[in-house]
C-alpha cells in the first residue's frame, strides 16, 4: 500500500477520535480495519503505530496550532481542517521519514478532498507558517511611507527674494 493511501487511513481514524470515545477507539479502529478487506499485516501495523504516535503527541500538536493559526484556534476549526493540520504537523515535527513539502501538500490534498470549498488554502497557509516558523504576533503591521512620495518643502517668497538679492548685489 502507497504512503498517500495508508495516510488517508491515518486521517480517517483520527478524524473518527473526535466522536468516539477513548474506549470506544480501540473497537472502531479494529472495525475500521475489518472494513478494508485483504490488508497486508504490515501495513495495519504501520497505520496503527503512526496513528497511536499522533494520539501521544496530541497535546503538542494542538499547541503548535494554536501558536500559529491567529484568530482560528483548534476549538474553532472544522473538524476535517483540524485532522489534516494535526496529520501534517505530526509528520513535520515528530516523523523524519516524511519530507516538510511532502506532509503539507498531503494535508492540503486531504483536506480539498474531504473538507470545505477553502479547506485547502486555509490548511496549506497555517501549515506554511509553521514550516517557516513565523508565528502570528498579533501586532499591526508598521506604517511605512510608500517611497513614491516625496517630502515637499515650500520655501517662503520673502526669503527666496531676499537670497536672489543678494546673490545679484555679490555679481
Amino acid at each position: 500500500m502507497r504512503r498517500s493511501e495508508q495516510r488517508e487511513h491515518i486521517f480517517k481514524l483520527l478524524f473518527m477520535t473526535q466522536f468516539n470515545s477513548e474506549d470506544e477507539m480501540s473497537d472502531q479502529v479494529s472495525m475500521y480495519f475489518e472494513t478494508l478487506g485483504e490488508l497486508e499485516e504490515k501495513d495495519q501495523e504501520a497505520m496503527q503505530a503512526k496513528y497511536q504516535h499522533i494520539l501521544e503527541h496530541l497535546e503538542e500538536i494542538d499547541q503548535i496550532l494554536n501558536d500559529y493559526s491567529r484568530g482560528w484556534k483548534t476549538t474553532r476549526m472544522s473538524r476535517v481542517d483540524l485532522t489534516a493540520l494535526r496529520l501534517a504537523v505530526y509528520e513535520m515535527k515528530f516523523d523524519e521519514d516524511v519530507p516538510v513539502g511532502v506532509a503539507i501538500n498531503e494535508a492540503v490534498e486531504l483536506a480539498k478532498m474531504f473538507g470545505g470549498e477553502d479547506s485547502g488554502s486555509f490548511v496549506n497557509g497555517i501549515l506554511g507558517k509553521i514550516a517557516s516558523g513565523k508565528k502570528e504576533t498579533g501586532e499591526a503591521p508598521k506604517k511605512r511611507r510608500p517611497a513614491h512620495q516625496a517630502k515637499i518643502i515650500i520655501r517662503s517668497s520673502k526669503k527666496v527674494s531676499e537670497e536672489s538679492e543678494t546673490e545679484e548685489s555679490s555679481n
